[in-house]
């Protein structure tokens, strides 16, 4: 997928998080959010598989598994919070997923705070550089 059209889908599945958070607003389980936000994807006509189970290896050998909140268009890994504010060792959790999964693009969506907080986050090893116009449209 190419840039333009993954910044595209990352607004809009921000745009289904800010729409669940403004309806909702904070205080309920991850659970609930991952849900709400399940139907309004849905509603906004994005294919996504919920709690995708994924493999993770370690020198070619599985390991063990872990679920991705939302994979979303085949591209994008979304992981859901519920917390006051997010910590550096989330977006490091984040992160580790898409390097895990092979996953290029992923957001962090935390829906505890007052405002919808998120990130959005990168498999370095995936990614290419950036040039600084295409930083400047983030």
């Amino acid at each position: 997928m190419k840039f333009e059209d993954i910044n595209e889908l990352t607004h809009k599945i921000i745009g289904c998080a800010m729409q669940v958070h403004g309806e909702m607003g904070n205080g309920f389980q991850e659970l609930i959010y991952q849900r709400a936000l399940a139907i309004e994807m849905r509603y906004a006509g994005l294919e996504f598989e919920r709690e995708k189970e994924m493999k993770i290896y370690y020198r070619g050998e599985d390991i063990g598994t872990r679920r991705v909140d939302f994979f979303v268009e085949g591209s994008v890994m979304v992981e859901l919070k519920a917390v006051e504010k997010l910590e550096d060792v989330h977006k490091a959790q984040a992160i580790n997923y898409c390097e895990a999964y092979h996953i290029a693009d992923g957001l962090l969506i935390n829906f505890g705070g007052r405002s919808l907080d998120f990130k959005r986050v990168y498999n370095k090893n995936l990614v290419k550089k950036m040039s600084e116009q295409d930083f400047k449209r983030l």
